[in-house]
């Protein structure tokens, strides 16, 4: 019986940073971001509706730090894909956009 394999010598690391750049790494930073955004503004609704409440306003305080946690750190995973993506000097990948030339 004779099995073909694949080819994958010809891959270089360039393309499969770019690859999972594009399909994986942006969208998720993405939608992570706004889950943060999302959760920071649910906090500060939840603190001002509560105005006289100081459980609930501790709550709504407890969720706008978490947020802004959330949104720290995706701002730094931002900030890290930048620093791989210099340092393999991959060409090609707008990170803003998320757009990939290959």
């Amino acid at each position: 019986m004779h099995l073909r394999l694949i080819n994958i010598a010809y891959a270089d690391v360039g393309s499969l940073v770019r690859a999972i750049n594009k399909t994986i790494i942006n969208p998720l930073i993405l939608l992570l971001f706004a889950a943060a955004v999302v959760y920071f503004i649910y906090g500060v609704v939840m603190f001002l509706i509560n105005a006289d409440n100081d459980e609930k306003r501790a709550t709504g305080k407890s969720h706008m730090l978490w947020g802004i946690v959330g949104m720290t750190i995706m701002i730094a995973v931002f900030g890290i894909m930048r620093v791989i993506i210099a340092s393999f000097g991959i060409e090609g990948i707008n990170i803003q956009t998320g757009e990939v030339d290959l």
